[in-house]
């Protein structure tokens, strides 16, 4: 090409640039790597709830403990697209499950409440028809609502279908002969891929309408990962980090879809967990028998139909009891009534302007009954308290004392030194909390606890089925 052909074409090329800046400049939009959602404020989380266009997309990645992503401070990279998530989202930095196993924590997740108050604290429990849940408020405002699951403690005859259109398991597909399930107790089939596939189901249906999705993901919990994401090891806490990487890929074909589809620009996505794991730091592998850190913090991270730009971090203790009441509050729908959770928009408006965070005014609860599975046996709770750096624990144990503990996270990130002797106020304090929290706790809303389900064989060997001993 000629000097003079390309003198010609240099003002052209200038002056489409300067158009495109300020077409951009004119629309305030700005778009950050592959990412199609535009740059957004406080003043865009603050006007969610006057939007009519917005879906919701809540992901729980069941089995997920926040210590082992980077960004929780992980120094293995397992989780490049959470992070992504948490990078130009909101990350909740100190978020507490209300247990250690599945249904009793998505129990109080749904309703919002601890466990003491909604109930669910034993294999044979229930949610009655008569509790309202999220599901059935956002159905009540014109969402159509699908919940796709693969763990059998949230399953229908428990209650956790009240207010979804469709609520099922999807159908297993075959994986992959370099697929490996590293969890011995396991023997489920399928894999988070099927999800994808009702994902696409789902939307092919009903994605020209206001939608809400539910996907509860499970191949942590199994340890499942193939050949490339085969990169920490085979020791029991490298192949949970595998599990963890694939589990990443499986979102990250998740959120490719609905780029790709035009979903991103108008869908609300809640990334939750409902525990997390433990590898032997009190010599206890696993979940489901107590509450320390390692099995309920977990991670908690808002993805807005926007990107804030550098990230939004709650630094304040939150729960899982506060999910749902800070996304109606959101949304713009009617609050959750006589629950434990708080809406936790105030911190997120709060953060995304610069200011001081609201201070938080009463400690955070972990619930599990010990004899959860155990039919002929009373019930045995283990109670976590946290308020502020200091978690106080509280251990049933059969004909003895309760074994009491109080952890100092300022001075013992990992929480593994028992400090109570040099704490005796904050001890005595905490530990009257919880008496109260045992034996005081209100009713839940809808009143008396529902009768226990009765459960056929069919059902307790699909829950054996995920590992869990239930005699």
């Amino acid at each position: 090409m000629s000097t003079t052909k390309r003198s010609l074409k240099r003002p052209l090329v200038f002056a489409l640039a300067i158009f495109a800046a300020l077409l951009f400049l004119f629309l305030d939009i700005r778009v950050v790597g592959d990412d199609p959602r535009p740059v957004g404020s406080a003043e865009d989380i603050a006007a969610l709830a006057e939007r009519d266009d917005l879906n919701v997309l809540f992901i729980l990645v069941d089995t997920l403990r926040a210590h082992h992503l980077g960004s929780y401070g992980y120094e293995r990279e397992t989780s490049p697209t959470i992070d992504a998530l948490a990078g130009s989202g909101a990350r909740f930095a100190k978020h507490l499950s209300q247990s250690s196993w599945t249904k009793c924590s998505m129990a109080s997740m749904w309703t919002s409440l601890y466990p003491a108050r909604s109930r669910i604290t034993r294999y044979e429990d229930a949610l009655p028809e008569s509790a309202v849940l999220p599901a059935e408020i956002l159905q009540e405002a014109g969402f159509r609502t699908t919940g796709v699951y693969r763990n059998g403690w949230v399953a229908p005859n428990f209650g956790f279908a009240q207010g979804f259109e469709v609520y099922e398991r999807p159908a297993a597909r075959s994986v992959g002969q370099d697929v490996r399930r590293e969890n011995p107790t396991v023997r489920h089939g399928g894999s988070d891929d099927d999800l994808l596939h009702a994902t696409a189901e789902f939307l092919d249906v009903h994605g020209h309408e206001r939608w809400f999705l539910y996907l509860h993901f499970m191949d942590i919990h199994e340890y499942l990962y193939d050949e490339d994401t085969a990169r920490f090891g085979t020791g029991f806490s490298d192949n949970y980090d595998n599990a963890i990487l694939r589990t990443n890929v499986v979102l990250e074909k998740l959120l490719q879809y609905l780029n790709e589809k035009g979903y991103r620009e108008n869908t609300l996505i809640i990334f939750a967990s409902d525990h997390g794991e433990a590898f032997s730091e009190r010599g206890l592998e696993g979940h489901a028998r107590y509450v320390y850190p390692e099995t309920t913090e977990v991670p908690f991270i808002l993805s807005f139909p926007f990107q804030m730009e550098s990230g939004l971090e709650i630094s304040t203790r939150t729960e899982n009891i506060d999910i749902w009441p800070t996304i109606l509050d959101l949304l713009g729908l009617p609050a959750m009534e006589g629950v434990d959770g708080e809406s936790r928009v105030p911190e997120l408006l709060a953060a995304a302007r610069g200011e001081p965070l609201p201070e938080r005014k009463r400690p955070a609860i972990a619930h599990l009954d010990q004899n959860w599975g155990q039919r002929q046996r009373s019930s045995a709770p283990h109670i976590a308290l946290v308020d502020g750096d200091m978690r106080f624990s509280y251990t049933t144990i059969q004909n003895e004392e309760p074994r009491l503990e109080l952890f100092d996270a300022s001075e013992d990130p990992d929480e593994l030194e028992n400090v109570i002797d040099e704490h005796p106020e904050v001890a005595e304090r905490l530990s009257g909390l919880t008496r109260a929290y045992i034996d005081h706790s209100p009713e839940p809303p809808w009143g008396d606890e529902a009768p226990p389900l009765e459960i056929d064989e069919i059902q307790l060997n699909q829950l054996r089925a995920l590992g869990y001993q239930i005699p």
